[in-house]
């Protein structure tokens, strides 16, 4: 009996030092522990927590299914050639070898894939996608939500902003509507939807962790990189993909990550609507994007730039320099003012200035509010573009090798002798154009003659189409180190 005792008792001791140690560890799901005050010691009580009201009841579901079926998955395909070994090649140092083609000289093709995501924007099958997606591609397949699959033509493509618009032959499709992107906020729940490692249909969410973030990640010369910030999940395959509000309503396109890994590492950037909506109208609209420039040199201000040069604000942007002949110079902002707004839009940094002027085109007037020497002023701006002109230029006014969608270079004189010829243009890039979506033809390609018209430089191309505005095109040329001439035909669009 009196080891029974002894149990008994070390087994109320051992249950009260439990439930002790349960409350103090704060293990006790009916209790919630909360540290909303500078006191030492935690305040328990015993009560049903009480949610946020912004996120009281917060419910993903409709958002979610209003998207997914507006987000496609997109496989590139690319066409690499390369020249197989070729064992007569310089034999023994003999240029005279050259002349005797062999079968190992027959360029070989190397394919290459990448995947994407899309988002549906008009129900006749329009997809707004990053231009890294499709870029280069000889091949677009497109698999719909439903699993159907489409091969996609790819309308244009804007670089600067690494966005791209491609169609799709089809009908009464589900699209998502686009918002607002100077209406998000940090802190305001978004959901990023793609196609992640190929797993389709993905749904991730997170909120609005910053806007207006430049990352250094496009190199064009006028490039736009004011990006919306998330923390929702996005990994490869999630490129070109909706980033969407709780209203399923379209506010980015998921564009890049920040990782040390290549995945996922907690914060995502996504292109702001506003620039979607503009990239792709202009594409359809023009053919070409239309971008309005101020025409000013710039510098963010802050704390330190204020000091040394005494500005009155501590934000902004702060003008270095005009460009000779701009629109800046010409109606009347100078040289150490600091931009504060555009159209009664705050400004506090050099990105959302890019972004403001990014989403407009030339010719449209602006109001630009400028701190100068404390006091504030608006002046009425008409933007032009990069060439000085406050007007919209469209594809068919641009020279005809942007058209074409090459670029050209001469051949220098060692080059024709080398390869045996007496004129020849070589193209050096294949971009979105008529040659692309016509023809196969290969970087490194020289042009020799157009409808049996030498071609001796760049502007014997542009000549020639200027000239020629439609019906059947024939050009000849060859790739050196190829034997024979090859023919490249098509109908000018």
């Amino acid at each position: 009996m009196k080891k029974i005792g002894i149990v008994v008792l070390v087994t109320v001791l051992a249950s009260v030092a439990t439930i002790a140690g349960y409350e103090l560890l704060g293990l006790n799901k009916t209790k919630i522990v909360y540290q909303s005050s500078p006191e030492p010691a935690a305040r328990y009580i015993s009560a049903e927590p009480v949610a946020n009201k912004s996120t009281q009841n917060l419910d993903f579901t409709f958002a979610a299914e209003r998207t997914t079926p507006t987000v496609v998955h997109i496989t590139s395909t690319i066409v690499q050639t390369y020249q197989a070994y070729d064992p007569f090649k310089d034999f023994f140092g003999d240029d005279f070898f050259r002349h005797f083609p062999s079968p190992q000289q027959s360029p070989r093709e190397r394919r290459s894939q990448s995947s994407g995501s899309g988002v549906i924007i008009s129900e006749d099958g329009y997809i707004v996608t990053n231009n890294h997606v499709v870029a280069g591609a000889d091949d677009i397949k497109i698999t719909l939500n439903n699993k159907e699959t489409y091969t996609a033509e790819l309308i244009g493509t804007d670089p600067s902003t690494d966005l791209a618009l491609i169609k799709i032959d089809a009908d009464g499709l589900s699209y998502l509507e686009m918002g607002n992107s100077d209406n998000v906020r940090v802190g305001e729940w978004v959901l990023a939807v793609g196609n992640p490692f190929n797993l389709e249909s993905t749904v991730t969410a997170g909120i609005i962790s910053a806007t207006g973030r430049n990352i250094n990640i496009l190199k064009e010369q006028y490039s736009i990189e004011s990006f919306i910030q998330t923390d929702a999940a996005v990994n490869p395959g999630n490129s070109g993909g909706a980033l969407v509000n709780t209203d399923g309503v379209l506010v980015g396109i998921n564009t890049a990550i920040a990782t040390p890994t290549g995945s996922y590492a907690g914060y995502s950037f996504a292109v702001p609507v506003n620039i979607v909506r503009k990239v792709t109208e202009d594409i359809k609209k023009y053919g070409i994007v239309q971008r309005g420039f101020l025409g000013v040199i710039i510098k963010d201000v802050n704390g330190d730039l204020a000091d040394e040069l005494d500005l009155s604000v501590s934000s902004g942007v702060y003008v270095e320099e005009l460009a000779e002949g701009g629109a800046a110079a010409e109606y009347g902002i100078e040289e150490g003012d600091v931009i504060v707004q555009i159209d009664g839009k705050n400004i506090k940094s050099s990105p959302e200035l890019q972004e403001s002027i990014g989403s407009k085109r030339p010719g449209d007037k602006v109001a630009v509010t400028v701190n100068r020497k404390g006091k504030n002023k608006t002046l009425s701006v008409t933007l032009r573009n990069k060439d000085g002109e406050a007007k919209i230029i469209e594809k068919s006014e641009l020279p005809s090798t942007l058209a074409l969608g090459i670029e050209l270079e001469s051949l220098s004189s060692e080059e024709l002798a080398k390869y045996d010829v007496k004129q020849g243009v070589k193209v050096t890039e294949i971009k979105n154009g008529s040659i692309r979506k016509h023809t196969k033809m290969r970087d490194g390609f020289v042009i020799t003659s157009i409808d049996g018209k030498d071609m001796k430089t760049p502007d014997d191309v542009n000549d020639f189409f200027k000239k020629k505005k439609e019906g059947a095109v024939m050009i000849e040329g060859f790739y050196p180190g190829t034997p024979g001439k090859t023919y490249y035909g098509f109908g000018l669009d």
